[in-house]
């Protein structure tokens, strides 16, 4: 058995997403940026959060911490980069350790760019990333600490991942990311398909992700930039873009 992955909306178009490992029933939230919905979540899950991982310190990604370790008792995982600016870690992980989530392992990768320190979680068992701010559904995050550089070797990284991977990201920025994405390849069917998918599921009011890395290699601008000056381009694009 492996780990299953919840989407819980909170905030305005924030996810927190909650993990379950099969084998043990060990429950783990990453980037609970507020408390309420990720409790009412938990509860329903069995009233446990064993364990809390933070990908980088945004307060919309860790303001729900301390009533949830309040309340659960849970472990706060996070980088070693970030310890000085992040809730107090139990665990201070570095790129390439290993976390555990009751028997299921993940590997942090270095996902600097929208942040310096940020990180992301692979766990291959149950195909599950948790990419916070680096990577979005057609998209990836502003370069608020970090350089083109950064980002575009953080996305490098993300790259090699199988295909089934789920992307599990911090937002829910999808519909806007597919109308600037038309406008960088307005050719490219696969991403003409996945913007329609996309505005149907909103105007449903579904979520757009988790989405497979698949996919995004297919559909994302950002994903498929050849080189530093290309996503450096497009991302300053994208800071303009008004659509």
């Amino acid at each position: 058995m492996s780990v299953t992955v919840q989407a819980v909306p909170c905030l305005s178009d924030n996810y927190a997403w909650m993990l379950r490992d099969g084998a043990t029933g060990t429950i783990a939230v990453c980037d609970p940026g507020e408390a309420a919905p990720v409790i009412e979540a938990l509860e329903a899950a069995g009233g446990r959060c064993d364990i809390i991982l933070l990908t980088h310190h945004h307060a919309d990604h860790i303001d729900g911490v301390a009533e949830i370790r309040a309340r659960y008792g849970s472990k706060v995982i996070g980088a070693a980069a970030d310890a000085h600016r992040l809730p107090k870690l139990d665990q201070a992980v570095q790129p390439g350790d290993t976390v555990l989530v009751g028997a299921t392992a993940g590997t942090v990768i270095d996902s600097p760019g929208h942040t310096i320190g940020h990180i992301a979680f692979h766990f291959p068992e149950g195909a599950v990333l948790l990419c916070g701010d680096t990577l979005f559904s057609l998209g990836c995050g502003r370069l608020l600490e970090g350089t083109a550089a950064d980002m575009f070797r953080a996305l490098s990284l993300l790259k090699p991942l199988p295909p089934e991977t789920l992307v599990c990201c911090g937002h829910e920025y999808t519909a806007s990311n597919a109308r600037y994405a038309l406008t960088v390849e307005p050719d490219n069917a696969a991403l003409r398909a996945r913007a329609a998918e996309v505005e149907a599921a909103r105007a449903a009011g579904q979520p757009t992700l988790p989405v497979t890395l698949g996919q995004e290699l297919e559909t994302n601008p950002f994903l498929r930039a050849g080189s530093v000056e290309a996503l450096a381009r497009i991302r300053t694009g994208k800071d303009n873009f008004r659509g």
